[in-house]
């Protein structure tokens, strides 16, 4: 066999332990009991020491030079071979005993950060939190010095390739310039209209379910190969051929839980549309966190919250729910703009605003510039310095997000990346192919769905972020799109 062909059937190997490993970290958040949390941690933490061995053998760097001493002629395969050493680079960098320990004290805590969100005490994940802060930029500092860039960088581009310090703080200052002012005529506008209708609930959370699945399956998912349940944290995750979503439910409004749906089935049907030849293999996987974002936002964002597809919804929810719902009232309601405490609930014009404080946050945390101690008083002060509102308590501040009791450090800008890279590429989708908002007012998703698929989902791994977009639009990473984007549904400018 060529040195090409084992390290495929090393990658093999990487994967189904990766992947299984992924799947019982969805059903620790999903359907685990607080009890098993001793045993899933150490089930985890275990197949992520297979995975991690599975590549990081001593030999794999002399099996990876000989491959690409004498290269393989197809282009997929050159592909995957440069998606081959890359992920080793981030793998062999850690040593496997700080592999078990990372995977270990993220899975406890993130089963103590459930319990903190709930009783608001932060005090109680503080040991937790501190542990996981300490053993993140060990990882950080050891794949750092691997690949000649910073902690942060270096964590950052587990999540996004190509993701640095240096140009994502331009970006971000840029949005936190222009954002504020641009949310202020926004909500001015909107004051000028009479209040937002109330949706008048309450809305039952079997109904709601039904709701979600119908609008996932409209939009192309697949339930022979994933599942939507529920979670304190709405998530994407498992493996290609096994897609996990979540979703969480209000009864007193419904809103949040089927736009979570839908933004998660945009991140299911990038899985469900990679390569499914290369499933098993680097080059199958997403070209990173920011442009699977993107495929999420541009469900949500840019197509769910468009008049037009409300006004489909509105119908759909009405018969579902067992309500009367006017397409004006969801509109309303759906797009109305206001600086809000809770990320994942806020709208598309000051999100940016609530990644910006985490991204600021936590390269302080790993510096060690911010003790983890001191975390809440500077979330409340970053709130309400950035976004425009102090939070009142932790749970709705600093304890709100799983990301950070979960080791994923770095991965916050993939939002922002995303939401630059979703307004691109739906309004190179609307130039292509015009018909999509009348489409959207029959909640077709059809076309905008393959445009994603042969423009994003069909290349995987071959191309990086900003390739794809060039490749798709004419233009790498651009934020002009995204901020025309809010003019133009906002102030109608």
């Amino acid at each position: 066999m060529t040195p090409y062909g084992l390290l495929v059937q090393r990658f093999d190997r990487h994967y189904l332990l990766r992947s299984s490993a992924d799947v019982l970290e969805w059903d620790a958040q999903a359907m685990m009991p607080d009890g098993g949390g001793d045993l899933r941690a150490a089930q985890l933490g275990t197949l992520r020491v297979l995975a991690h061995e599975a590549i990081a053998t001593p030999d794999m760097a002399e099996r990876l030079a000989a491959a690409e001493a004498a290269p393989p002629e197809d282009g997929w395969e050159r592909a995957n071979l440069a998606a081959m050493r890359r992920a080793w680079v981030h793998t062999a960098a850690v040593p496997s005993d700080l592999v078990e320990a990372h995977a270990r004290a993220a899975s406890a805590c993130e089963l103590a950060w459930r319990a903190a969100r709930r009783g608001d005490d932060f005090a109680s994940l503080l040991p937790h939190l501190e542990h996981v802060v300490k053993l993140t930029r060990q990882v950080g500092e050891a794949k750092g010095a691997m690949m000649g860039l910073s902690v942060y960088d270096a964590l950052a581009d587990e999540h996004e390739p190509g993701a640095r310090e240096a140009l994502l703080t331009p970006l971000f200052a840029r949005l936190e310039r222009e954002l504020p002012p641009l949310v202020d005529s926004i909500v001015a506008a909107q004051a000028r209209t009479s209040r937002a209708p109330e949706l008048v609930g309450p809305f039952p959370v079997a109904r709601q379910a039904a709701l979600g699945r119908r609008v996932a399956e409209r939009m192309g998912f697949d339930f022979t190969r994933g599942r939507l349940d529920v979670s304190a944290h709405p998530f994407c995750g498992g493996a290609a051929e096994d897609v996990r979503m979540t979703t969480r439910y209000d009864e007193r409004d419904f809103l949040p839980s089927i736009l979570g749906v839908i933004h998660e089935t945009g991140h299911a049907l990038y899985e469900m549309g990679l390569p499914r030849a290369w499933v098993r293999q680097p080059v199958g996987r997403a070209a990173g966190m920011g442009l699977h974002e993107s495929q999420s936002l541009l469900m949500e964002m840019q197509a769910a919250r468009s008049p037009e597809f409300l006004g489909y919804l509105a119908g759909v929810a009405a018969e579902e729910l067992g309500v009367e719902l006017s397409r004006e009232t969801l509109v309303r309601n759906a797009l109305g703009v206001e600086r809000s405490l809770i990320r994942v609930d806020a709208d598309e014009a000051t999100y940016p605003l609530h990644v910006i404080v985490r991204f600021t946050l936590e390269r302080a945390l790993l510096s060690g510039d911010l003790p983890v101690g001191e975390l809440p008083g500077a979330f409340r002060d970053a709130m309400e310095r950035v976004v425009g509102i102090r939070p009142p308590n932790d749970r709705d501040g600093c304890l709100q997000d799983v990301h950070w009791p979960s080791g994923a450090f770095g991965y916050f800008p993939s939002y922002t990346i995303g939401a630059i890279a979703a307004a691109q590429l739906f309004a190179i989708a609307l130039e292509k192919h015009p018909m999509i908002p009348s489409e959207l007012t029959r909640g077709e998703l059809g076309t905008l769905r393959e445009f994603a698929r042969e423009h994003v989902h069909q290349h995987g791994s071959r191309f990086d972020t900003n390739a794809i977009l060039e490749r798709a639009t004419g233009r790498g990473l651009d934020v002009d799109a995204l901020l025309a984007h809010l003019r133009r549904r906002y102030l109608g400018a």
